[in-house]
């Protein structure tokens, strides 16, 4: 068994799989792992929707032409709106296994000020983004690859209406996993000194 630190320098971004299926039980063996992630008051506002092939691919495509339309009105080149949407819809559509995360502020404290509102769904960020982190390092633990697609932040109707997910969900991110098909790119990171301040006094 490799060691917690061995999983988290061992993570990558896995993009491309083989055709082998992953169980469900893995998948919820995964899930479980996520929801075994701490959340302010521990209201575990996390919420995941396991997408199987039709759903992955309406997904898909409802993602890729909000993501034209978008690109198109940046004004960017027809080839390159069509390079990207292709991938997109490929990286999604093909993936094993597709989960949707979302975060719900059903459970949460609610408070009538905005700067405490705010504050309180950041907490739920938190939880969410700990939660797949979670998932992440418990995937590579199991020898599946993942990858942590934001792309759900830059259209939530679309994702909304797509799924008919619940009205309280807010779509944040979709995790695609499979058997790795390689051993994707090399991580780098920054020497954590340049990202640290000691104060002591």
């Amino acid at each position: 068994m490799p060691s917690l630190a061995a999983v988290i320098r061992q993570r990558r971004s896995i993009r491309a799989y083989t055709a082998e299926p992953v169980p469900p039980t893995l998948v919820t063996e995964l899930l479980e792992a996520a929801a075994w992630a701490p959340s302010a008051h521990n209201r575990q506002p996390w919420r995941f929707a396991v997408l199987g092939a039709g759903a992955r691919t309406r997904l898909a495509d409802a993602m890729a032409q909000q993501l034209a339309a978008d690109r198109t009105a940046d004004g960017d080149r027809p080839e390159i709106i069509a390079a990207d949407v292709a991938r997109s819809r490929q990286r999604i559509s093909t993936a094993p296994v597709a989960i949707l995360v979302a975060y719900s502020l059903i459970d949460m404290d609610a408070y009538p000020d905005p700067a405490r509102a705010a504050a309180e769904r950041d907490l739920a960020l938190h939880g969410v983004a700990a939660a797949i982190q979670n998932l992440l390092l418990a995937a590579t633990d199991r020898g599946l690859g993942v990858s942590w697609m934001c792309a759900p932040l830059f259209c939530p109707a679309v994702v909304n209406a797509t799924l008919g997910l619940p009205t309280d969900w807010q779509p944040q991110a979709l995790l695609t996993l499979g058997w790795p098909a390689g051993p994707g790119r090399p991580a780098q990171r920054a020497p954590v000194a340049t990202r640290t301040l000691w104060i002591n006094d």
